[in-house]
């Protein structure tokens, strides 16, 4: 049975994803232990902040020794929910939705995208990156037979929020939102959204004060 986990600060998530990719990618070159400091070397990461974050979930480490690679990895996952596989629908098949459907990432994290779903004829009876494109009046019939849980919006900002409002009437819990746009949701559905424009804007941000 799974912990509830739900009061853990939202970057201390953040950053077990972080530890992960460091742990599979030590794994994959052989390593069999690491200390905190080599497991945040590369992330702006003190060693501190990374025996804080994991102590949320227990212990795991052996003073002086460090961490068993293997068996924090497949701890990490599962607090993550990646030790099972997630079946995912994007929503608007345009550049960037094209791009996210032939990105090979989903699939070695556990994610499935089961379906595209778009409005424009040309694109529906497509299959892009091994993905069928549905028209998208069929996307309520499709969440609700399939069971899904999360979607991936990158339809335009004027139409995520008619999207955003059709996905949560339909049972999905989850959303990860590319349209550039706030929407309202329920408050039982979590949100993350992705704005690539305020992500530079950020970064030129420091470039601009130095």
């Amino acid at each position: 049975m799974r912990k509830n986990y739900r009061s853990i600060p939202e970057e201390t998530v953040r950053r077990l994803s972080l530890y992960l990719r460091t742990l599979r990618f030590m794994e994959n070159k052989g390593v069999r232990v690491i200390s905190s400091e080599r497991l945040t070397k590369h992330l702006n990461i003190t060693g501190a902040q990374a025996r804080k974050d994991l102590t949320y979930f227990g212990s795991f480490g052996q003073s002086g020794v460090g961490y068993n690679i293997h068996r924090l990895r497949e701890k990490i996952e599962e607090i993550l929910g990646l030790d099972r596989s997630w079946s995912v629908i994007l929503v608007g098949c345009g550049k960037l939705g094209a791009a996210l459907l032939t990105y090979p990432g989903f699939r070695r994290f556990g994610f499935r995208i089961l379906a595209a779903f778009d409005n424009n004829p040309v694109k529906v009876g497509q299959t892009i990156g091994g993905v069928p494109v549905i028209a998208d009046q069929k996307m309520e019939g499709f969440i609700r037979k399939n069971k899904i849980k999360v979607a991936i919006v990158t339809v335009p900002a004027e139409a995520a929020q008619e999207i955003a409002r059709r996905l949560a009437k339909s049972g999905i819990s989850a959303i990860l939102n590319f349209a550039p746009r706030y929407l309202v949701i329920p408050e039982n559905i979590r949100i993350k959204s992705v704005d690539m424009a305020m992500e530079l804007e950020s970064l030129v941000y420091y470039l601009t004060n130095k």
